[in-house]
């Protein structure tokens, strides 16, 4: 099983979780921050995980089979680029990525399109936070 590291409980520490909340994790592989995410907001609440690598989401679904069997976690293959809520899907409260270089800087020229798909899967008050910052930072809706 995963464990969490120090910087990822400083990640999971620094979001604004509450019971309820419905997450997306970008490039959550393998799991260790999500699996912790979903036990700080419960079984009313639930964690999407979405990674573009096959192998990335297998390793999320052996990590957290018991969270994805409970309902309170699905994964999804896809990139941050192409992601869209499947029909009848719930938008989240927010989102949060680490070390996802789309996102962090590495690849400014996918930036804006990664988070407007992001922006597109969020509730109208919805928050996205990068580790761009120590240990996160909020990207603000006008980025």
């Amino acid at each position: 099983m995963a464990e969490l590291s120090s910087r990822l409980r400083a990640v999971v520490d620094a979001l604004p979780l509450r019971p309820g909340l419905r997450v997306i994790e970008v490039g959550g592989a393998p799991g260790a921050a999500a699996r912790e995410v979903a036990g700080r907001i419960g079984p009313d609440g639930h964690v999407l995980v979405i990674d573009r690598s096959r192998k990335g989401v297998e390793l999320v679904e052996r990590h957290c089979s018991t969270q994805i069997a409970a309902g309170v976690m699905s994964v999804r293959l896809t990139s941050v680029e192409e992601a869209t809520l499947s029909a009848g899907e719930a938008p989240y409260d927010l989102a949060f990525a680490c070390r996802v270089g789309v996102l962090d800087g590495r690849h400014p020229a996918r930036e804006s399109e990664a988070l407007d798909r992001l922006w597109r899967m969020l509730t109208p008050g919805g928050r996205i936070f990068v580790d761009t910052r120590e240990p996160l930072g909020e990207v603000s809706r006008s980025s």
